[in-house]
């Protein structure tokens, strides 16, 4: 396996996805993450980005906001003996307490979420009557509370009392010592109770001296009568260290008892919180996680560039004058001289290569868009092979074993490279490099040279990838390779698309035709003096402005094309809407008669009922009484059978 990382600004995109994860642990996966070597491991990572999507959307959601990295404490958990300080207990407490939050919301779930179960169902609901002890005799900012033991409350209440009775001893001094005292207030002084007393009177109070104020005025006093009371203090201290240092190794012991359910539930967070960041990227970018074909199809539709698409965000948020949120990643434009972007809106691309149809060249204007188009697709394949969603509307992406790049300029004057040196040594290594499925980008190929070789050098170059089984786009303004895409039917023509009236890219990808360079209309549009321009045009060779004014003259046909379509089917929705609600209307009408019809008839049927019955009411034989009434019931049925049928045939008219 073999992939441009650093090219295609993989480690920029990571930076951009982890933040949206909560946790360190969430951050630093993000950091390890590299494209998959396991199909198996890839659809799994998808898997479980669709299953969080689906949970999220039944209310089954989680949060780990807050929760502080517990490896530490996972390591002092392997050293025996060892005990946990109360903050770094209570942050591992925490994390193992919301594994088993998650752990419970999952389960109800588990049939529809088989991958995140298998996360979190090793994790043994028994941790959590440790961490529930942890919470219970630990305060929140680490403190031990007075309730942790019974010994703990007991030696607490002495000390609280001992530091009651000191206080009014020494009360009680400083009213005796009269003047000599300082200031009526009793402090602490090397954890010994001490009043303060006037420099100049010490040697009126007997005692230990345990210090001087900063101005030297006043000197701290143990007295005499004190230091009994301030030992015993002492001594309850100690204990109270004592039995402090006996709860935490307590706890620490109950926590590594556990340690493989503890170690459990912090890889479980991670890898939570690690595909929780996925589908908030997918949620904040409008991406979706992409089917991994078998067929080697790579589809995207609506495709963004995420770098891009981020610093466009940005820029827009500085342009209104607020705050952005986020810091710039990667580069705007997206570390290429040949892209620049005037929109702050990002233009999506949308094209397909099949193993039939494995090469798009893609020609057209300076500034167009055509690098951004090679790293979208480049960067979403390295997204798509990484269990990452990607930012289209939909995306079918192949398992690919490489993705290479060869975009920019790689001129290294330190290594005696010229452009074009340095653009054929990193191709040769592509080549060595290439595995099929290989995706291959090529910015400019043969670029750097004379034209004429150049462009049959490209042309080799993406013919000789092709031959390898990979799948190439390729940009070029070589006439040569679009000759080549427009002579050879299994390779696809696109272009991106300049509109000649305002000399400005509109970056729409174009499929199925070549594009002209534009680039002495682009000069001109950046200020080059006018009988520069004109004198480009005359030494152009006669046959050049003859292709290119085709060329031009054949996408503003496809334009006008285009836009006769979408009007065209724009019509026919109308149509089809206004039809739609033709109908409904109908419907509604036969309906209405079908409802006025059953009225009558059943009003009919009810009053030859009756009429019926009150004849037969009025005769006296009998024999000839039970012959009408059986006349009587058959006529109604038969009265019953036609509405039924009348009914039926008004339903089939409906349908």
């Amino acid at each position: 396996m073999s992939f441009s990382l650093d090219t295609l600004e993989y480690n920029k995109l990571l930076e951009l996805v982890s933040r949206h994860a909560q946790t360190p642990m969430g951050v630093e996966r993000f950091a390890r993450l590299r494209p998959m070597e396991s199909r198996r491991e890839l659809d799994n990572a998808l898997a479980a980005v669709n299953e969080t999507i689906d949970l999220k959307e039944k209310q089954v959601n989680w949060s780990f906001s807050g929760l502080d990295d517990p490896s530490d404490a996972v390591a002092i958990l392997k050293i025996r003996n060892a005990a946990l300080e109360p903050v770094v207990m209570l942050d591992l407490a925490r994390v193992c307490t919301q594994a088993l939050f998650v752990r419970a919301a999952i389960q109800p779930e588990k049939e529809n979420a088989p991958i995140l179960w298998q996360i979190v169902e090793q994790i043994p609901p028994s941790l959590l009557a440790v961490t529930e002890q942890i919470s219970k005799k630990l305060l929140p900012g680490g403190e031990i509370n007075d309730d942790a033991s019974p010994e703990l409350a007991k030696l607490r209440r002495e000390i609280n009392a001992q530091k009651a009775r000191l206080t009014k001893s020494l009360e009680s001094a400083m009213r005796s010592a009269g003047t000599a005292i300082q200031d009526e207030i009793v402090t602490v002084r090397n954890d010994r109770f001490v009043i303060p007393v006037k420099t100049d009177f010490r040697g009126k109070v007997a005692g230990v001296a345990h210090g001087f104020s900063s101005s030297g005025s006043t000197v701290f006093v143990e007295p005499l009568e004190a230091i009994e009371a301030n030992n015993e203090l002492q001594n309850l201290k100690g204990k109270e260290e004592r039995e402090v240092a006996r709860i935490l190794f307590a706890l620490t012991e109950q926590l590594r008892e556990q340690l493989p359910a503890v170690e459990t539930a912090v890889q479980a967070v991670a890898e939570l919180d690690f595909i929780k960041a996925k589908v908030e990227f997918a949620r904040k970018f409008t991406a979706v996680v992409p089917d991994i074909t078998d067929d080697n199809t790579l589809d995207l539709f609506d495709a963004r560039h995420p770098l891009l698409e981020e610093n466009l965000r940005t820029a827009e948020t500085q342009r209104r004058g607020e705050k952005a949120e986020t810091r710039p990643v990667g580069s705007v434009p997206l570390t290429t001289n040949n892209d620049q972007r005037s929109t702050n809106e990002i233009v999506p691309s949308s094209f397909t290569l099949t193993k039939h149809n494995a090469v798009m060249i893609i020609s057209g204007a300076n500034a167009g868009g055509k690098t951004v188009v090679l790293k979208t697709a480049g960067l979403l394949s390295l997204m798509a092979i990484s269990g990452l969603p990607v930012p289209a509307t939909e995306a079918k992406i192949p398992f690919y074993r490489s993705v290479l790049a060869d975009i920019g300029d790689h001129q290294s004057l330190s290594a005696n490279l010229s452009t074009f040196s340095s653009h054929m040594s990193n191709i040769a290594g592509m080549i060595g490099q290439c595995q099929p499925p290989s995706l291959v980008l090529l910015d400019e190929a043969g670029t750097g040279t004379d034209p004429e070789e150049g462009s049959a050098l490209g042309v080799a170059i993406v013919d000789h990838f092709r031959q390898k089984g990979a799948q190439v786009i390729a940009s070029t303004h070589y006439r040569g390779l679009k000759m080549y895409a427009a002579n050879d039917e299994s390779v696809i023509n696109a272009s991106v698309e300049f509109d000649e009236k305002t000399l400005q890219p509109t970056y729409k990808l174009l499929i199925g035709l070549a594009g002209a360079s534009s680039g002495i209309e682009i000069a001109r549009r950046f200020g080059i003096d006018q009988n520069v321009i004109d004198n480009a045009r005359e030494n152009l060779d006669i046959s050049t402005p003859e292709a290119e004014n085709y060329l031009k003259k054949l996408q503003t046909e496809t334009k006008i094309a285009t836009d006769l379509r979408l009007a065209l089917e724009d019509e026919r929705e109308a149509v089809a809407l206004k039809y739609g609600s033709l109908e409904v209307e109908a419907v509604k009408k036969e309906k209405a008669r079908q409802k006025e019809f059953e009225g009558e008839l059943a009003q009919a049927i009810d009053e030859f009922d009756r009429q019926s019955k009150a004849f037969m009411q009025t005769l006296t034989d009998k024999a000839l009484k039970n012959k009408l009434d059986k006349e009587r019931l058959s006529r109604k049925a038969e009265l019953n059978r036609v509405m039924v049928s009348k009914l039926g045939k008004s339903q089939n008219r409906e349908r």
